[in-house]
Order: structure tokens, then C-alpha cells, then sequence
């Protein structure tokens, strides 16, 4: 293994999930946190809860008195409005790469191109949390669609449709929306923030197909006022790339039971991507033309998968001369201007440009 000491920041949810499968994978974990109740429910509750028993390995700090330098790896874990000032101060510490949980940052973009200049000029490795393009099941699904067994690829439509009960659940120290970021959009959250996951696989997707980046959004998105939480429920996305290719986004908070899903139609056939399919985990759907039955191609897996294979592919990619990551800073970068552009685009009541040469700021969205 290329990494062997990592520094998560942040003991929520996330948090735990990485500094597990880091212990699994047998790194050295140092987890902080601004609050000592956070650490204390970490020891306590969330890891003994989820996992059978607390890890003694795993060293608890507060975030004032956290060790600096020597870390292989830095995972940001806390709310978006913290993800590009944290980033910042990691690449001071040079670590050989960094990970940001998602979404990268609100759709404010502010700090972001700071972050993506300095991890250049640190020439620092960041990946940005988007699991899900990394996985078993998209592994699968790269492999059928480089083998071209689609033919000519036509639409993509990916959807994260789930009802955030399930979050609030996993967090049963909050309360509702507005006690954490997720109730508001503007700090990362709500539907376009939450289930960004949507957004970055239909955009891996479609790099996979050789359709390009996403240069065009039309996107009609539903704000809730609920007491102090302003939040989108309901985030629709229409996108063009620059070739040309056409397809959709779906993201909300409301809809149960979940359906998580990407559906990418060639000329020959169709290929599913179902997150969750059965109690055993994930599955590829391939239905061809001329063939009664599809083909059901099960992608066993755990909710601790998830973060065990995105740490192990940071791994790999710490080796020279790897391609480029699927869950790369640029990646995690265009996601965000997509968000951000949706956001616009409902504003203004327009379909929204996307100009990359400006930057991953807002001026890339002005025209």
C-alpha cells in the first residue's frame, strides 16, 4: 500500500465510515474534530454501533491540538462550508493526496479555484468522495461500455431519488434539516448537494462514452422554506456536453422507497447501474435488442464497501503514471459547476453556458 498514515477531519458520519475503512485497509488513523462530544459519540455510539466494537487504534484529537505533517493521506469529512479553507491549510501539509468528502463545496464555488491552483502548484493528489463512480458496479459497467457492447451510445439519464429520512436516521444526534448543513442549499445541501453523486456519475458516464464535459444546463429546481432551513427538495437537470450529447439529471429528497439508477441506451442496448438492487447489494441490468431477458449481473456489496474501495482506489492511484481518477479534484470541480449552473438556471428561468477557460468560478457561469 502506497498510504499508511491517514488524518480525517471530521467525526460525523463520514468520518467514521473512512477512518474504517482505513483501519481495515490497516492505515494508521489520527481522527479530529472541533467538538469533544463528537469524539466522545464516535467512541461511544456511531463506531461501536455501526462496526461491533470501538478500534483503539484509531487516535482521537481535537482539531486545535491536531498533529501536522506526515500524513499520507488528509480526509475533509465536515460540512461543505469548510471543505476549501481545510483544503487549503492541508496542502500546506503536504500529504501525498487529499480527500474531500461531497459536495465539494456550496455552489457559491467560493475558494474553489484557490484549492485547485494550489493542489497544482503543491502538485498534491485531491479526490473528491463520489464512491459511487469507483465501485464494484461502475467498474462492471466501464468495462461493458469500453467493449462497446451497446453499440453507439444515444441517451444517459441517472437519478438519486431518496428520501432523506434515511440520513436523519444514521444522525439521530440531529434533529431536521436546519440543525445541519443539509437544510441549506446555499452551505452544500438540500437535493442538488446531498445526491451529487447523480450529477458526477452522469458525467463519468458520459466521459466513459466519449461524449465530453457538460456545457450546457437547464435545470427547474424546487426551494422549500421550512422554519430556518431553505433547501431544494427537487433538483431536475437537462444536460449537453460539448459534442453534442444530450441527457438528464434527477435528485430529491422526497421520493420512497430510494431509487438510485442510471440508465445509458446504445443502439444494440441498454445497460442499468441500480444502487441497491437487493438486500446483497448493487447490480448491472443489460437488456439487448432482440433478446426476451436481460441479463441481471449482481455486485455484491456493504454500505462499508463503499469507502474501503474509494480508499483502495486513492491507493492505486498514488503510483505514477495512472489514469486520470473518476473521482479526481477537476471531476469533483465540473460537478460543481453543473450544481451551481442548475442553480442559476432556475433563477434566471435559462439554459445556463458552462465557459471552463474562466475558471471554476462564477464567471464560468456568466454567459
Amino acid at each position: 500500500m502506497n498510504i499508511r498514515r491517514v488524518k480525517i477531519l471530521g467525526a460525523g458520519s463520514i468520518g467514521n465510515h473512512l477512518a474504517n475503512a482505513s483501519r481495515v485497509l490497516g492505515f494508521d488513523v489520527v481522527l479530529c474534530d472541533l467538538d469533544p462530544k463528537a469524539l466522545k459519540r464516535t467512541q461511544n455510539e456511531i463506531y461501536p454501533g455501526r462496526y461491533g466494537k470501538w478500534d483503539p487504534a484509531i487516535q482521537l484529537c481535537e482539531l486545535k491540538n491536531a498533529p501536522k505533517g506526515g500524513f499520507d493521506l488528509i480526509c475533509i469529512g465536515t460540512p461543505p462550508e469548510y471543505h476549501m479553507p481545510l483544503a487549503l491549510e492541508a496542502l500546506d501539509e503536504k500529504p501525498r493526496a487529499v480527500q474531500i468528502e461531497k459536495p465539494l463545496c456550496p455552489p457559491s464555488l467560493d475558494k474553489a479555484q484557490a484549492v485547485y491552483e494550489k493542489a497544482a502548484a503543491a502538485k498534491v493528489a485531491v479526490f473528491v468522495g463520489y464512491d459511487h463512480a469507483v465501485g464494484k458496479a461502475a467498474r462492471k459497467a466501464e468495462e461493458i461500455l469500453r467493449a462497446g457492447t451497446l453499440g453507439e451510445i444515444q441517451t444517459l439519464d441517472v437519478e438519486f431519488r431518496e428520501y432523506w429520512g434515511g440520513i436523519f436516521k444514521a444522525h439521530p444526534w440531529l434533529s431536521g434539516p436546519a440543525d445541519t448543513y443539509l437544510g441549506f442549499w446555499k452551505r452544500g445541501g438540500g437535493s442538488s448537494g446531498e445526491h451529487s453523486h447523480a450529477t458526477n456519475l452522469w458525467q463519468h458516464l458520459a466521459h466513459l462514452v466519449g461524449a465530453g464535459r457538460v456545457s450546457e444546463v437547464s435545470a427547474s429546481v424546487r426551494y422549500v422554506k421550512d422554519g430556518a432551513a431553505e433547501y431544494d427538495d427537487v433538483c431536475l437537470m437537462n444536460l449537453r456536453t460539448d459534442s453534442g450529447f444530450v441527457g438528464r439529471v434527477v435528485q430529491d429528497v422526497v421520493t420512497q422507497p430510494v431509487k438510485k439508477v442510471a440508465w445509458i441506451h446504445g443502439k444494440k442496448g441498454s445497460l442499468q447501474w441500480v444502487n441497491g438492487y437487493n438486500k446483497q447489494g448493487d447490480a448491472i441490468i443489460i437488456s439487448m435488442v432482440g433478446q426476451p431477458e436481460p441479463e441481471i449481473i449482481p455486485c455484491p456489496k456493504t454500505r462499508p464497501d463503499d469507502f474501503i474501495e474509494e480508499l483502495k482506489h486513492i491507493d492505486a492511484c498514488l503510483v505514477p503514471s495512472t489514469p486520470a481518477s473518476p473521482i479526481s479534484l477537476q471531476r469533483g470541480l465540473d460537478t460543481m459547476l453543473a450544481v451551481a449552473a442548475a442553480h442559476l438556471s432556475e433563477r434566471e428561468k435559462r439554459t445556463v453556458k458552462i465557459n471552463y477557460s474562466r475558471g471554476y468560478t462564477g464567471a464560468a457561469l456568466s454567459t
